[in-house]
């Protein structure tokens, strides 16, 4: 197992396939660095040197009781570009892991950054607010939070069905990714999983993608139960500077593992990885 440890002591499990450009993935909550492993492999198959890290509570890595949030999250990302002395780096960021980019980038800049993707991301704000009408009310996320301290087992499990647009006629995930989807979450600290409810759903990320000057693709699925396009990537698409936006049709919040929207994103991720 490949382990860095960052200057608070958190030991942080990450995955280094390939070698030349680095691309740099961030997953999203509440699952691991092993989401990524297809796109990873392809990656690495092409030419490029895929990084993948487990966030500090999930997976692999240590589960803290603090620091659960996405500045810590960005500054332990930081530290493994250091470490690994990634440069010219492609950050690609799903979900929660698209507000880690986002941070990544609004605190420490794009020094080490070619380019950045952003996947059924947070940004800029899930929560709705008098400023933010179009975002989740705070129910939504106690809800979620109870399940977490409550039976999190039948939860997670519950959580599948709109991750994946299991609960949509004509949907193609298979009951292995739903199970994998459970095992990946069970391994989240439950510290950690609580905490980052508040994380992805209350920051406001919308300085940090006014700080993106990298060429920059957003990618949103118009059927995303989790994370609604209308307060995520259409609002996203309007803030950073040098983007493409592709909206893809009937695509589920995880659609980078269901079929037929993952051959489509692959596509999308190599061209634009390529370009």
């Amino acid at each position: 197992m490949a382990i860095f440890t960052t200057r608070d002591k958190t030991d942080i499990f990450y995955k280094d396939w390939g070698s030349g450009q680095p691309v740099v993935f961030s997953h999203g909550w509440p699952l691991n660095g092993d989401a990524w492993d297809a796109q990873a492999k392809l990656m690495a198959d092409n030419g490029f040197r895929a990084v993948v890290h487990d966030r500090r509570g999930h997976g692999r890595s240590s589960q803290t009781w603090g620091g659960n949030d996405l500045t810590t999250y960005a500054d332990d990302l930081a530290q493994l570009f250091e470490a690994l002395d990634l440069r010219d780096a492609i950050m690609v960021g799903h979900s929660t892991g698209g507000g880690e980019v986002a941070r990544y980038i609004g605190n420490h800049g794009t020094s080490r950054v070619a380019k950045a993707v952003l996947l059924s991301a947070i940004p800029p704000l899930m929560l709705k607010t008098e400023a933010n009408p179009d975002g989740l009310p705070i129910e939504v996320f106690d809800e979620i939070r109870a399940g977490v301290a409550g039976d999190r087992a039948q939860f997670y499990e519950d959580l599948s069905a709109p991750f994946f647009g299991a609960n949509r006629d004509g949907n193609k995930v298979s009951r292995g990714v739903r199970d994998a989807f459970w095992m990946w979450s069970m391994q989240v600290g439950i510290q950690g999983s609580y905490e980052c409810v508040k994380a992805f759903s209350e920051t406001d990320l919308t300085e940090d993608l006014k700080a993106f000057d990298v060429p920059t693709l957003i990618i949103h699925g118009d059927d995303d139960q989790i994370v609604p396009i209308v307060a995520a990537g259409n609002k996203s698409s309007k803030i950073v500077k040098d983007n493409t936006f592709k909206v893809y049709e009937g695509a589920p919040h995880g659609m980078s593992l269901v079929d037929p929207f993952k051959d489509r994103f692959n596509e999308d991720l190599l061209a634009f990885a390529r370009s």
